[in-house]
């Protein structure tokens, strides 16, 4: 996309949110989105600037818990997947 293309709020916010929010590195995000890096970039800095109402540590315990969060559900879906397995084979 050229330098003159306007994104609307709503898309910026998404785009943060992949970073912030789902733990996509910037650069991944931004090829995924077909936006430039850099200005995904200024989008996440201006984004963590304002705050959203959220100390820094509460930003940083929201990230972490969000990233636990993940990581949880990998691992109960790799569970499951193991219970099922085993129950097939011992049947």
């Amino acid at each position: 996309m050229n330098n003159q293309t306007k994104y609307t709020e709503e898309f910026k916010q998404e785009a943060v949110k992949l970073v912030s929010e789902e733990g996509y590195i910037i650069t991944k995000a931004a090829q995924r989105l077909g936006v430039g890096s850099t200005t995904l970039g200024k989008w996440v800095q201006r984004s963590k600037a304002e705050g959203h109402g959220l100390t820094a540590s509460d930003q940083e315990e929201l990230k972490r818990l969000r990233r636990e969060n993940r990581e949880l559900r990998m691992e109960r879906d790799i569970l499951k997947k193991a219970a099922a397995f085993f129950a097939k084979e011992s049947g």
